[in-house]
């Protein structure tokens, strides 16, 4: 099963020995967390099953499963772990938005040496190279592009609009990944898969408010209307890139390591942050200590995020962890409110229905084709 929420993508150890999953998290969307859920089989892998062996877990006694005794994960744990991530994830964003004199080129680019530095030992460990596959370094090259893209315009989105708006934006990546693996990967595109579409584009609608519908007076946003609609411009432009990146992904399947794809995002990113911190002559250190600590816990918050994130898939199944990965929208709401003093208007909140709506319908009906599909193989 694949697990997106933007364009950086991490391993979920599959059960039982299988081959790993592909988790992807907002951070592409967003080391600081940002970005929208979306299951999809994975090339090659089948679904997890009724006999899925878990690992981890907290609770005693054991589970037989193929004549062998392991421990039972303790009930919850799964998505208790979902949910730490959904706020560690919101927490960054919300310091994101708390910088004052740093570009959000810059803390992308802050954010991909955190990335580097996570990877790097792994790439040793399992000896992968710094290429990879001569035939998937081109597609290894279009995953880190598009996947630091996403990041990099995710982070200018929350710095110009409203925290909740780009959260729920963000959260229409599923809806569009069924429609590019339609189009790329000639993958079945259903009527459901449709009305999923229409949904997350009336939730974009609505939060974007474009006058020639809404009219020229436009209330309850944050900034300057012009602001307002860069940040949602770069917020969906976003979604779609992490979208297309999961789509490069499934196209790869298993053969390159998940750490390989990882380095790409990293490596690139930082390469295209740097020179455009040159050419827009924005490359400079934050000039008091606030920034310069809320720069190392965004990139301290997004890790955590990131593993807490793959920890939840690793003794729960990708189904219900995709529905509580909804729970960054509420925590995106709750601390726009406390924290930055923002009340979302009834537009946003009905926005907010929509694309949560669509992905989490999306997510399900993912869910179920691949439990049956994982019942008929069992067969």
């Amino acid at each position: 099963m694949v697990l997106c929420q933007g364009g950086e993508a991490a391993a979920v150890p599959a059960a039982g020995g299988k081959e790993p999953e592909v988790l992807l998290s907002r951070e592409d969307s967003a080391g600081a967390g940002m970005g929208q859920p979306c299951l999809c089989p994975a090339p090659g892998v089948e679904a997890v099953g009724a006999e899925e062996r878990r690992v981890g877990g907290c609770c005693s006694g054991f589970l037989s499963v193929a004549g062998t005794e392991k421990k039972a994960a303790c009930p919850g744990l799964g998505l208790f772990y979902t949910l730490l991530s959904a706020f560690l994830f919101s927490v960054a964003s919300l310091f994101l938005k708390k910088i004052e004199d740093v570009h959000s080129v810059e803390v992308s680019a802050f954010r991909c040496v955190f990335q580097m530095a996570f990877v790097l030992p792994g790439l040793i460990y399992y000896k992968t190279g710094f290429l990879g596959p001569k035939g998937k370094r081109i597609f290894l090259f279009f995953r880190g592009f598009l996947g630091s893209s996403a990041m990099i315009l995710l982070y200018y989105a929350f710095q110009v609009m409203p925290l909740a708006d780009a959260t729920v934006i963000t959260f229409s990546s599923p809806v569009f990944t069924s429609l590019l693996a339609w189009i790329f990967l000639k993958e079945k595109y259903s009527i459901w898969d449709l009305l999923f579409t229409l949904f997350a584009i009336t939730g974009v609608v609505l939060i974007a408010r474009p006058p020639f519908l809404f009219g020229s007076n436009v209330t309850g946003i944050e900034g300057s209307y012009t602001d307002h609609l860069k940040g949602t411009i770069a917020a969906i432009t976003s979604a779609v890139s992490a979208a297309l990146t999961l789509v490069i992904l499934r196209k790869v399947g298993k053969s390159v390591h998940y750490f390989l794809s990882i380095w790409y995002y990293a490596v690139i990113g930082l390469i295209g942050c740097v020179i455009a911190l040159f050419v827009m002559n924005e490359w400079r250190l934050p000039y008091c200590g606030k920034d310069r600590v809320l720069l190392i816990l965004i990139g301290l918050l997004g890790l955590g995020g990131q593993i807490f994130l793959t920890k939840a898939l690793q003794i729960e199944k990708a189904g219900p962890v995709a529905i509580m990965k909804t729970m960054d929208v509420v925590f995106a709401f709750i601390l726009q409110i406390l924290f930055l003093n923002h009340l979302p208007t009834w537009w946003t909140v009905g926005g907010a229905l929509c694309v949560v709506a669509s992905s989490s319908g999306t997510a399900i009906r993912k869910w179920r084709q691949s439990l049956k599909k994982a019942k008929q193989n069992e067969i």
